[in-house]
């Protein structure tokens, strides 16, 4: 299988949809046919409202035990998908999401928030079409309004295991913030409390504090670690904590702190 480097893909800068595509990493066994990057491109930069609430604003409240976070507003993959649906093979599933993993897109930051779903589609098509991923690397996408996106198909609630942090795919959630983070840009505070807001749900779940440190093993050797060996991360941690990339930018690492501290409060701790 051809192996792209993810830290291109978090190279400062790195505009063209090519580059962008990389953030995302595939998992043993999904097709990472080259992009052409021909029709590459964003949608026109612009300053408008979300298109939906923010994920901040809980969809129905938790129901499990003390700990467990609301579930947030997340918009359904059939809204961003319009007819650019591939054929792919079923999803699959962990026993449970274990931590939770964050990128970014490396993409424009003035973007209008109505666009998002074009850009998500962008995404879609570069992975599951160009370079014939089984789907969006992904599990959500998050705006700069704050506005949460579904993006793997399988269940918002399941734990579907995803293409976006190679040899820790499984057991974990893949989070992108749509945008460049860079040192130096500021996280919109309605994205990092979105970001907060998944992460508390999704590892309430599964009973697991946001603040808390947790062990993977590795599923192959191209991450940092070599395949079968355990690593230790935070519970909400960095792209580049488990593989050799700038994903998600100085900014976003320099947010986790709060971010861990923000989903933490939403799990009741």
């Amino acid at each position: 299988m051809r192996v792209f480097r993810v830290a291109l893909c978090c190279a400062p800068g790195a505009t063209a949809l090519g580059l962008l595509l990389l953030c995302a990493v595939s998992v043993p066994g999904h097709g990472s046919a080259a992009l052409t990057g021909e029709g590459a491109g964003v949608p026109p930069a612009g300053r408008s409202a979300p298109v939906l609430p923010p994920a901040a604003v809980p969809l129905r409240p938790s129901a499990g035990g003390a700990h467990t976070a609301a579930e947030p507003r997340i918009v359904p993959r059939s809204k961003w998908l319009a007819d650019a649906a591939y054929r792919r093979p079923p999803a699959r599933y962990a026993d449970r999401v274990t931590a939770v993993f964050l990128h970014h897109t490396d993409s424009p930051n003035d973007y209008d928030c109505a666009d998002t779903p074009r850009i998500i589609r962008y995404l879609y098509a570069g992975q599951a079409g160009g370079r014939q991923w089984d789907d969006i690397g992904y599990n959500f996408l998050v705006d700069r309004c704050g506005t949460v996106y579904e993006g793997r198909a399988g269940g918002v609630d399941k734990a579907v295991v995803g293409a976006h942090a190679q040899g820790f795919n499984k057991g974990t959630a893949g989070i992108a913030a749509i945008g460049t983070f860079n040192k130096g840009t500021p996280v919109p505070p309605a994205m990092a409390e979105s970001i907060a807001a998944v992460a508390a749900w999704k590892l309430g779940l599964s009973n697991i504090d946001a603040r808390s440190r947790v062990r993977l093993v590795s599923t192959n050797s191209l991450s940092r670690f070599r395949k079968g060996t355990t690593a230790e991360f935070n519970a909400i941690a960095a792209h580049r904590d488990g593989y050799e990339t700038a994903c998600p930018g100085q900014a976003l690492m320099a947010a986790l702190p709060d971010i861990r501290r923000r989903a933490a409060e939403l799990q009741g701790r």
